[in-house]
C-alpha cells in the first residue's frame, strides 16, 4: 500500500522559509554565543574541557589553510533548502568547466551577508549537479577561524580561509577538480551593498589574479544577480562620518559592519529578516590561464584588464534577464 503525504500549505512552507532564514542571520550570532560558552568554560567548573579544546585548537590551527574539514551532512540539512527556497537562490550556468583543471571563482558583488555565494557553493547539490567533479571552497576572512566552536561549524558547510596558504593549497591540486570561490569585493565592498547599486571595488584587487597565474588556475568571473537588494542599509556616502567611521573599524578589526534593515518575522517595516528578492548567481566561462610562477607586473595588469571586461560582458549579457535596466552598467 503506498502512502501519500499532503503537501505542506503555501503559509506553514513560507514559515518555515522564514525560521531557515532566522538560522542563517543567526549563524552570525553564534558566533559571540561560541566565544560566551567558552569564556564559561575557563571561569566555571569544567575549565578542563576548555584546556582540551584549546589543545586540539593548537593542533588544528592549520587545518582551514588546508583544506578544512566539511561534513557533507551539515552542507545537506532541510533547513538550507528552506533557506534557498526563501529568496528563492539560483545557480545558472553558462559554460561546461573542466573537472581536469582547477578554477578560481571570482564572486560579485559581495552584498552585505553574501547569501548567494553561502546558498550557492556551502548548501545543497546543485553546485555538483551543474558542475560534475568540481569541488567548491568558500574563501572566508581568517579572522573567523579564531573563534573556539564556531570555527568547527562555518568549516564544516565547506569555508576556507582566504589567506594566500589557503589559497595555494586549494590549487595546488594536481588532479584538478578543485574551485577556489573569493568575493573579489571583500568586507569594504558591504559598504556599498545598497539596492540598486552595481559598484564594485575590484580595481585595486589583483591578488587573486596573481594566484591564478601561479597557480595555472582558470579564472571565472561570478556575478549575483539580486545580491544587494536583500537588505536597505544606513545611507553612507564616500566621505560621510558614518562611512569614515566604519571604513576606520574595518582597518581596525578586519571586518566591515554595515548598518543594515530590512524585514521583520510577522511585519514588512523594519526587522533583520531579508527581503524575499531573487538571487540568480550566473557562472560565466572560464579564462584559461597558464601557470606562471613568476608573473611580471605587466602581466597581471593584462590578465586583470581581461578578467574585468569578461566580467562586464557576463553582466550586460543577463541583466535584462534579472530586472537591471539598459541604460545600467557596472562601476568598477
Amino acid at each position: 500500500m503506498k502512502v501519500e503525504f499532503a503537501p505542506i500549505n503555501v503559509p506553514l512552507k513560507r514559515r518555515i522559509q522564514t525560521v531557515a532564514v532566522l538560522q542563517w542571520i543567526f549563524s552570525f550570532l553564534l558566533l559571540e554565543f561560541c566565544c560566551g560558552f567558552f569564556v564559561i568554560l575557563i571561569l566555571g567548573n569544567f575549565w578542563f574541557l576548555a584546556v582540551l579544546y584549546l589543545l586540539w585548537l593548537y593542533l588544528d590551527w592549520e587545518t582551514p589553510c588546508t583544506g578544512g574539514r566539511r561534513s557533507q551532512w551539515v552542507r545537506s540539512w532541510t533547513v538550507w533548502k528552506y533557506f534557498r527556497e526563501y529568496f528563492p537562490i539560483h545557480l545558472i550556468k553558462t559554460s561546461d568547466l573542466n573537472p581536469n583543471h582547477n578554477y578560481l571563482l571570482g564572486f560579485h558583488p559581495h552584498g552585505v551577508l553574501v547569501a548567494g555565494a553561502f546558498g550557492n557553493f556551502c548548501t545543497g547539490s546543485n553546485f555538483k549537479n551543474l558542475f560534475p567533479g568540481l569541488t567548491p571552497y568558500l574563501h572566508i576572512m581568517p579572522i573567523w577561524f579564531g573563534c573556539p566552536f564556531f570555527r568547527e561549524y562555518i568549516m564544516s558547510a565547506g569555508m576556507v580561509s582566504a589567506s594566500k596558504e589557503s589559497v595555494s593549497y586549494v590549487l595546488n591540486n594536481e588532479g584538478g577538480g578543485h574551485a577556489s570561490v573569493i568575493v573579489i569585493g571583500g568586507a569594504e565592498e558591504s559598504l556599498n551593498a545598497h539596492p540598486g547599486s552595481l559598484t564594485l571595488n575590484i580595481l585595486k584587487r589583483k591578488g587573486f589574479i596573481k594566484m591564478a597565474l601561479k597557480h595555472g588556475a582558470h579564472l571565472v568571473p561570478v556575478f549575483s544577480f539580486g545580491e544587494n537588494e536583500l537588505f536597505k542599509q544606513v545611507a553612507n556616502p564616500k566621505g560621510s562620518w558614518l562611512r569614515n567611521v566604519q571604513e576606520k573599524l574595518q582597518k581596525i578589526m578586519g571586518f566591515a559592519l554595515p548598518l543594515f534593515h530590512a524585514r521583520g518575522v510577522f511585519q514588512y517595516s523594519f526587522g533583520l529578516i531579508p527581503y524575499r528578492q531573487p538571487i540568480h548567481t550566473v557562472v560565466g566561462s572560464p579564462i584559461p590561464v597558464k601557470r606562471n610562477l613568476n608573473p611580471t607586473t605587466e602581466e597581471i595588469e593584462q590578465l586583470h584588464a581581461l578578467y574585468l571586461q569578461k566580467l562586464r560582458k557576463l553582466f550586460e549579457e543577463h541583466k535584462r534577464n534579472y530586472g537591471i535596466p539598459e541604460h545600467k552598467s557596472l562601476i568598477f
